[in-house]
């Protein structure tokens, strides 16, 4: 296969209420998780659900990182693709810490090309 990213699937809980339902914390973190994994951030769009809950997007130039809270659960899913430079694991450990995360489970998907091995010759 053609690699050509990595994909991590997120799913974190035993999380802080009052942290998931800040804007400008999921914001922060989402920001420094960026940097962490040595992203270039190109747009970031976040939106504070009523009565609960944060979405928060960055675009990336390597791709994106993604996140999605259920304070009332102190559950957050997030994803952070990551294609060409940049370690989206650096990243995640920088959500983990910064979102106070108590439980973890990751999927890792490999995205490519199946029986490629090379680019296509433009």
């Amino acid at each position: 296969m053609m690699n050509l990213g990595i994909h991590l699937i997120i799913d974190a809980w035993d999380c802080p209420a009052e942290l998931l339902n800040d804007l400008d914390a999921v914001r922060q973190a989402l920001l420094e998780a960026a940097e962490a994994g040595g992203a270039t951030v190109i747009d970031v769009c976040t939106h504070q659900f009523s009565p609960q809950g944060v979405t928060a997007t960055a675009t990336l130039a390597e791709s994106h990182i993604a996140i999605h809270t259920w304070p009332e659960y102190g559950y957050f899913a997030a994803d952070a693709f990551f294609c060409g430079a940049g370690d989206p694991y650096a990243a995640l450990e920088s959500l983990r810490a910064n979102l106070q995360v108590g439980n973890m489970r990751t999927t890792e998907l490999k995205r490519g090309i199946e029986g490629m091995s090379r680019p296509l010759e433009l």
